[in-house]
């Protein structure tokens, strides 16, 4: 089995046949420029730094047989499944659901809630659509891994602090080991990213392991094998 022998705190085995590569959230309302995410200030260049390294692990993993599964936060379009909490949060016109530079923000079907073309879904990949901040809150994510026996994920996306947390938090409850791959995490906030990936390789462990996904690319097998079907 594979061994990412640089990963932290301690080297990091996974078996190909049980292991997903797990996107989170790579959508145009949070890194396209002009869009949502840089409408409330944010530099969205902290953001597009991942796509370059994780269309390069795309491939590989693609290659070598695993399955990748998408996630997108957002919401349908009558909002019924966003809470107040999260709802009125924020600045009244910049909130979820308003006019957006793409469209409704964060709303399911809507230009800006759909992944970036640098990283579009194949054919077949699933796409796990979430209306809160973890990718297994209120989604069939566990029922998807579950059904194809996966124990390790592989994961990347955004926001480190926000989505990757919460979703790398409750994957670890679930007993997934977690692979967080610290060039295909991003944060808006430097300070952010560097504390959040310190917290989950922390205490050996806590969370899971951090590595770069150059190191997994320099494991993976060369040979392709089949994908199973989504």
């Amino acid at each position: 089995m594979p061994t990412v022998a640089a990963a932290r705190p301690t080297p990091y085995t996974f078996d190909i046949a049980t292991t997903v590569l797990l996107v989170i959230d790579m959508q145009r309302d949070f890194l396209e420029p002009g869009g949502f995410g840089e409408s409330l200030g944010n530099d969205v260049g902290q953001l597009r730094r991942t796509i370059a390294p994780l269309a390069a692990l795309l491939a590989g993993v693609r290659a070598a047989g695993l399955t990748v599964v998408h996630t997108r936060e957002g919401h349908l379009p009558d909002l019924s499944d966003c809470p107040p909490a999260k709802l009125h949060r924020g600045a009244p016109s910049k909130r979820i659901g308003d006019p957006g530079p793409n469209g409704r923000i964060l709303v399911r079907g809507e230009y800006g809630h759909d992944i970036v073309d640098e990283l579009a879904p194949l054919p077949g990949e699933p796409v796990v659509d979430k209306p809160g901040k973890g990718a297994f809150y209120a989604t069939g994510l566990d029922a998807l891994l579950a059904e194809r026996g996966v124990r390790s994920l592989l994961v990347t996306g955004v926001t480190t602090e926000v989505c990757v947390h919460t979703t790398v938090r409750e994957a670890n409850d679930r007993g997934y080991e977690c692979l967080v791959l610290a060039d295909c995490v991003g944060s808006y906030f430097p300070e952010f990213q560097r504390v959040g990936l310190d917290m989950i390789a922390a205490q050996g462990g806590i969370f899971g392991w951090v590595a770069e996904s150059t190191e997994v690319l320099a494991v993976l097998p060369s040979t392709t094998m089949s994908q199973p079907s989504s």
